[in-house]
């Protein structure tokens, strides 16, 4: 038997087929989780999560449409380059410039519309010491960007020092932030350290925000 929530194969978005999924008993619903340099984009009953610390993630939602996704971006912008905003797997995902043209682009070549765009935006701690501005440098580029493509921000939560659980409903723009204890520091700044050096050596309600514990 079929679990509640669960995406069936065939409403999977093109390109977004090997996004880790599991099934959120909490819940009772699918979930796709995003990593750093991921994006996902749904219109099915399903949501998705990511962690984050120094790490930003937009979540965009047409609630008319009913469609919506979530990206996860490490630095701000690359310099220089140019990418296949077609390609959902490209490395330029890990960038916040490309993150948020992939993103905008899916949902509206998946059935959104531009002017029903609502956008929350999360993420920018400090959390890794030897690059602390790392975070500061994403909330900078992601309020510019927002600013400057005239997107409707309906929430945001930037900055501070703990990493965040995003949970969000791709379909409503519902999102859930839980701060993160200590406890759980230390693997996601091993994560986004070990990642930031990955990138290094390459490159040589629908208005709210819901805090839960």
């Amino acid at each position: 038997m079929t679990p509640l929530g669960r995406p069936d194969a065939e409403k999977v978005l093109p390109g977004f087929e090997d996004i880790n999924r599991y099934y959120d008993r909490s819940n009772q619903m699918y979930a796709a989780k995003i990593k750093p340099g991921e994006f996902y984009v749904s219109k099915s009953p399903e949501l998705i999560v990511t962690v984050l610390g120094s790490c930003v993630s937009a979540c965009i939602t047409d609630r008319v449409n009913q469609i919506g996704g979530m990206n996860h971006f490490m630095l701000p912008v690359t310099p220089g380059a140019k990418s296949d905003p077609t390609n959902v797997t490209s490395e330029s995902a890990r960038y916040g410039n490309f993150a948020m043209e992939f993103l905008i682009n899916n949902i509206i070549r998946n059935g959104g519309e531009r002017r029903y765009l609502e956008v929350k935006i999360f993420g920018g701690s400090k959390v890794i010491k030897r690059m602390s501005d790392v975070g500061e440098k994403n909330i900078q580029f992601i309020l510019k960007y927002v600013e400057s493509e005239a997107l409707n921000v309906l929430a945001k939560d930037l900055g501070g020092e703990s990493p965040r659980k995003v949970v969000y409903n791709p379909m409503n723009g519902i999102v859930r932030i839980k701060k993160l204890r200590n406890l759980h520091n230390d693997t996601i700044i091993r994560r986004e350290d070990n990642y930031l050096h990955q990138i290094e050596g390459d490159t040589q309600s629908a208005g709210e925000i819901e805090l839960f514990d």
